[in-house]
């Protein structure tokens, strides 16, 4: 049991709990309560469970599922949002990752609030909330939940009105559980590991010339991702990226590692995974093809 903690409103009233010391391979059950500020009544109660993983000794069956591009205009369940999440909830996933744009704000986003309310809308959807009440999720942002279509830190338009890229970084965080860093690994028993990669936080700008000195991923990143697969043991190891690593890609496009404008570390990232036994590749942001 946790002590009662105070929400901010100016943080979209969200509240992010760490549970510790948990045993791997368990199933638990959460209740989270509410009340007013100043009262002892509980006003509203939620209830869900999750898994966690086997420990990396352990053999098990892992199931999981990655999504991408959750724009609110292509629902397509009425009012309960997508249907996809019924029919992952009846497949009964150990783990569930979104790959990033959870949200997209270019078109109405122009300020704090109306971005905060992306995520209400879409986040109360009945298919959504029964989900997420039981399946463990990573998250992990692209462009459309960062700020708007391909975009980089310092990069400057009007298109977003008051709504900037440093506020659209801090909100994704306020919304979604996350630890000390938007790179992740986890190990899911003896023989997989997965990689959650972060696209948007370090990049270089689209419209910078290719050479070594630009980045997606940025130095430290690169340099984590490289020791910690190779330290790896796992049978299958598993990269989650929110953009593609392998093309082909539209001519056109100059945001991600399967354009020219990012070949050169799109190249030395390839061949390194190459080297890797039983590594894969899962990737978001390609619902047009």
């Amino acid at each position: 049991e946790s002590a009662w903690q105070n929400v901010d409103p100016d943080q979209d009233a969200t509240r992010q709990f760490i549970l510790e010391d948990l045993d791997p391979g368990k199933k638990y059950e959460v209740k989270v309560e509410a009340r007013s500020s100043g009262s002892k009544s509980v006003s509203s109660m939620m209830q869900g469970n999750f898994k966690t993983a086997p420990s990396a000794n352990e053999p098990a069956d892992i199931k999981f599922m990655a999504v991408t591009c959750q724009e609110y205009h292509d629902r397509d369940y009425g009012s309960k949002g997508f249907k996809i999440y019924d029919h992952m909830l009846r497949r009964q996933p150990d783990f569930f990752a979104h790959t990033g744009d959870v949200v997209y704000y270019d078109q109405r986003a122009k300020n704090l609030d109306l971005a905060r309310w992306h995520w209400q809308q879409v986040y109360s959807f009945p298919a959504l909330v029964e989900f997420h009440k039981q399946v463990a999720s990573y998250f992990m942002k692209d462009d459309h939940d960062t700020w708007m279509n391909d975009c980089w830190p310092g990069m400057q338009t009007r298109f977003m009105g008051d709504f900037t890229f440093e506020q659209g970084r801090q909100l994704f965080l306020d919304q979604v559980p996350m630890g000390d860093k938007t790179y992740r690994t986890y190990r899911w028993g003896k023989d997989l590991q997965i990689w959650l990669v972060e696209g948007r936080d370090y990049r270089s700008p689209d419209t910078m010339p290719d050479g070594p000195d630009k980045t997606i991923w940025g130095a430290e990143q690169i340099k984590w991702f490289k020791d910690t697969v190779s330290a790896s043991d796992a049978t299958i190891k598993v990269l989650i990226s929110g953009i593609p690593l392998v093309g082909p890609d539209r001519p056109q496009k100059m945001d991600n590692y399967a354009n020219k404008s990012f070949r050169t570390e799109g190249e030395m990232l390839r061949k390194f995974i190459e080297t890797q036994p039983n590594m894969y590749i899962v990737n978001g942001d390609r619902h047009w093809q």
